[in-house]
């Protein structure tokens, strides 16, 4: 029975260190989403990105974020300095039918910066319109 108790008092710090690869900290498989095949952590974007994103993920899942940043499935999104407010023009917004359309945040998950909101649903993706385009123009928001 003790040594049940040590090893999963080892295994329990071991899952506290963060993974860093290349450089980049990806933090600890502490999410409930961990280990699921899908990175869930919003600070990247590419195919391998689980559908909903909440900010309470960022460097909560480790393991799943580096296998796919290794396998060039995922990036890191793009920085505001990367994006210009230019690039609005050719952006396919999409309509307001989204329940958190018109609240001055930009839900849509095609978007990162501080005029997004921090829980990011595939549902709302081209359905709020309004505010990703008023704020894609005033540069609170960009293509991840």
């Amino acid at each position: 029975m003790k040594t049940k108790v040590y090893a999963l008092v080892f295994l329990g710090m071991a899952a506290c260190a963060p993974l860093v690869v290349n450089g980049v900290d990806f933090g600890t498989d502490s999410s409930r989403f961990a280990n699921d095949g899908e990175c869930d952590d919003p600070r990247f974007a590419g195919a391998g990105m689980a559908r909903d994103l909440y900010g309470v993920n960022i460097k909560e899942d480790a393991t799943d974020c580096a296998r796919l940043f290794e396998a060039q499935q995922i990036r890191p999104v793009r920085s505001r300095a990367q994006s210009s407010p230019a690039e609005c023009r050719s952006i396919d917004f999409g309509n307001n039918s989204s329940e958190f359309a018109n609240d001055g945040d930009c839900d849509d998950p095609r978007f990162t910066g501080p005029g997004t909101f921090s829980v990011m649903l595939g549902d709302d993706e081209k359905a709020d319109a309004n505010d990703c385009r008023q704020l894609c123009a005033s540069g609170g928001a960009w293509l991840r």
